[in-house]
């Protein structure tokens, strides 16, 4: 047990300690919204010091390669939307109809930004490449996943411009800026590797923490019986499992380097909460809405722990 509990990433342990905290820690709503508050920032600066780090040719030659970008535009809105459907339509008997939604729902999301971008970052990937894929990625998302809705689930909605200007404020405004400072601060950033590696995980474990303890706070999980959870873990780890290999080895086939496949296998295996839980208020009946979401909220945690540990094996390579 010892010999076990040595072999486990520290950086994973946090994540689920993290996790068991925002279960079980009875928090109020002034402290949550704080919370919160304390994450936006914490993403805020986590884009800054990207931009400030970055070489702007990195950057301006990510953009330009559109079999990373054109990968994980596919691993998202193509290869994720098509084995939810499937899996959704095959758990529906177990999970019911609601979760079943929810699964469904789950796979028309874009890709997380900041998650993705820290573990790239992390496994010593493309963090240019990731920054790019996911923020493009999420702009789709705006649109595609509304319309992937009404088309695949009959429901209706519109996020409206304020998902849209949450991306440009939060993430690529930090960037921008970032890069407008490299010149003059890069060197000094890029030779302080403790103060990203910091930001990354701090931002993870941050966001896993204020993520469940909203759910908690908000009895979603009163929701779920433990059948239920066990299979929503099952159905989320062979979700995770296939798009990991499909985008590891997918990479491989379309000839990228291991920087550009540690970015397609990031950013392209991810679904975001963070967009997926204010779009699920907005396309739904706030009743459906919060069963709905259960799948987004086990899959997030699912995928922080698993390509945490992921990123951490890559980077030792």
């Amino acid at each position: 047990m010892k010999r076990v509990i040595r072999g486990l990433d520290p950086f994973v342990l946090l994540i689920l300690g993290a996790l068991v905290l925002g279960l079980v820690l009875p928090i109020s709503e002034p402290v949550l919204d704080g919370v919160g508050r304390v994450g936006d920032v914490a993403i805020f600066l986590l884009f800054l010091v990207y931009g400030m780090r970055l070489r702007t040719t990195e950057v301006l030659g990510s953009l330009r390669n559109w079999r990373l970008q054109g990968g994980i535009l596919a691993a998202t809105y193509l290869i994720f939307p098509a084995l939810g459907l499937l899996i959704s339509w095959a758990v529906a008997p177990i999970v019911g109809a609601a979760l079943a939604a929810g699964v469904l729902y789950l796979s028309l999301l874009p890709s997380t930004v900041q998650a993705s971008v820290a573990f790239v970052s992390v496994a010593r990937g493309n963090v240019a490449g990731a920054i790019s894929a996911a923020t493009i990625s999420n702009v789709v998302g705006m649109v595609a996943t509304p319309l992937l809705v009404l088309w695949l689930m009959g429901s209706s909605g519109a996020t409206g411009m304020g998902g849209i200007r949450s991306v440009l404020l939060q993430l690529l405004l930090p960037f921008v800026i970032g890069q407008v400072l490299q010149p003059w601060v890069g060197d000094w950033v890029r030779s302080h590797k403790p103060l990203t590696t910091v930001l990354d995980r701090g931002t993870v474990i941050l966001l896993v923490f204020a993520a469940v303890a909203s759910a908690t706070a908000d009895g979603v999980w009163q929701e779920v019986s433990a059948v239920m959870l066990v299979a929503l873990l099952g159905v989320s780890g062979l979700l995770l499992t296939v798009l990991l290999l499909i985008t590891w080895w997918g990479g491989k086939g379309l000839g990228l380097d291991v920087a550009d496949r540690i970015a397609l296998l990031m950013c392209g295996s991810k679904k975001s909460l963070a967009t997926g839980l204010p779009m699920a208020l907005v396309l739904f009946p706030a009743a459906a809405a919060a069963t709905i979401a259960v799948p987004v909220i086990i899959f997030h945690q699912l995928q922080l722990v698993v390509c945490a540990a992921i990123a951490r094996r890559l980077a030792a390579r």
